[in-house]
């Protein structure tokens, strides 16, 4: 094989590499989520079950929170006025609860999978 035939079949593979990695990308679908002192809005998000996606969460409270979920074994703590984004791996139909852990009486939310 010449050097010229290797750099193109090279160049391929990286074309395709690069074009499957934008697509895959561009398939996860982006849901946020606002928590203000102990409240989410909304409380109940709905996603496409047996797909991968992610969760924007940004804190407009005044004080610290934390994003955390058993059923999807996620965890993260937010400053004020600060956002994070949790990627959820392709869920089977059911509910999924959140909880804000530093204001559990008031911040509570699901994410249903359909």
């Amino acid at each position: 094989m010449t050097p010229t035939i290797a750099l193109r079949r090279a160049s391929v593979l990286v074309a395709g590499a690069f074009l499957s990695f934008n697509v895959f990308a561009q398939d996860v679908a982006s849901f946020k989520l606002t928590a203000r002192d102990g409240v989410f809005e909304p409380t109940v998000i709905e996603v496409p079950a047996g797909k991968r996606f992610r969760l924007e969460v940004s804190n407009q409270g005044k004080t610290a929170m934390e994003f955390e979920s058993r059923d999807l074994k996620q965890e993260k703590i937010i400053p004020p006025g600060g956002k994070a984004t949790v990627t959820i791996n392709a869920l089977k139909a059911g509910e999924y609860k959140f909880f804000d852990e530093f204001h559990e009486k008031t911040g509570q939310g699901r994410i249903v999978a359909k």
